[in-house]
């Protein structure tokens, strides 16, 4: 059996960056000490979420890679002997600017990043006006507890990212996230909008057979523009197992952390019972690159 304990830290977003930063801190620490060995931190975590506006000033927030936080990721990854996957807000060169998610190795090292692909542009989350679209392509990361297809929100809609990602041997999913409720959406609207966000996790588990961690943050935060009345983040941040199983799942108010042990070789003996990788018809499936096949 090949075991990973993984620490997903759910939580709430204060318009104070250094505070953001020290909290996350103390977070990742405690699931160290708890026995966490890879620790996952959701989508942009060092700011509020700055896309429910279109605001110029905002792209100052973003910063290099290698660069400040990384300096300060890797320097707790290094202390505390764990695999740490983080978001950041990547500038890459001027008025160039990606959504990019950072992992960081048992010795601080950088081992991989990956530049969010997918970039979403809906009513309170205008994030075509500040991400340039990956170019990395969907390439698992190589760490020394496991390969990780690292993708980020919006991906996680996509059954082609996580299946490439699948298909060059990523051992889990890992999907940082920012997701939440507009507030003139009906109660029975967010249920159905919560439970598709999870149904659809679960589902690309099932058809890789291997595992999904997906961490969102919680709690209210503002509208700059005042357009809207604001998200309210759901948390939910969860944990699946290779045939979709919910291992373990925070709550939908509340920051938490939470602790989870992933058996890794268990999704061989999944893959042995549900082959789809040996069944799938990849001589008929020419038409996926196509935008719509009129």
């Amino acid at each position: 059996m090949r075991k990973v304990k993984v620490g997903i830290v759910q939580q709430q977003i204060s318009n104070d960056v250094q505070e953001n930063m020290n909290l996350l801190k103390k977070n990742i620490e405690q699931c160290s000490a708890q026995g966490a060995e890879l620790v996952v931190l959701q989508e942009l975590h060092n700011t509020l979420y700055f896309c429910q506006a279109e605001n110029p000033t905002n792209f100052d927030l973003a910063e290099r890679i290698p660069g400040p936080s990384t300096d300060f990721y890797s320097q707790i990854a290094k202390e505390q002997k764990i695999v740490l996957v983080t978001s950041l807000f990547e500038k890459r060169a001027e008025g160039l600017y990606h959504n990019t998610a950072v992992v960081f190795d048992f010795d601080g090292t950088i081992v991989g990043k990956y530049r969010k692909m997918h970039i979403p542009d809906d009513p309170a989350y205008y994030e075509k006006f500040y991400f340039t679209p990956g170019d990395l392509g969907f390439s698992p990361i190589k760490t020394s507890l496991g390969v990780l297809g690292v993708l980020v929100c919006w991906d996680q809609w996509y059954p082609e990212a996580a299946r490439l990602m699948a298909l060059q041997g990523a051992e889990m999913l890992i999907y940082p996230t920012a997701i939440g409720w507009e507030s003139s959406d009906t109660e029975e609207e967010k249920l159905r909008q919560l439970n598709a966000w999870q149904t659809i996790q679960q589902s690309h588990a099932v058809a890789n057979g291997i595992p999904v961690i997906s961490v969102n943050r919680v709690g209210w935060e503002e509208d700059s523009s005042h357009q809207t009345a604001g998200i309210q983040f759901w948390g939910n941040s969860f944990v699946a197992g290779p045939q979709g199983e919910i291992l373990a799942k925070a709550n939908n108010k509340e920051p938490e952390n939470l602790i989870v042990e992933v058996d890794l070789s268990r999704s061989e003996q999944v893959r042995r019972w549900w082959p789809f990788l040996r069944d799938r018809r990849i001589d008929f499936y020419n038409g996926l690159d196509k935008r719509f096949l009129d």
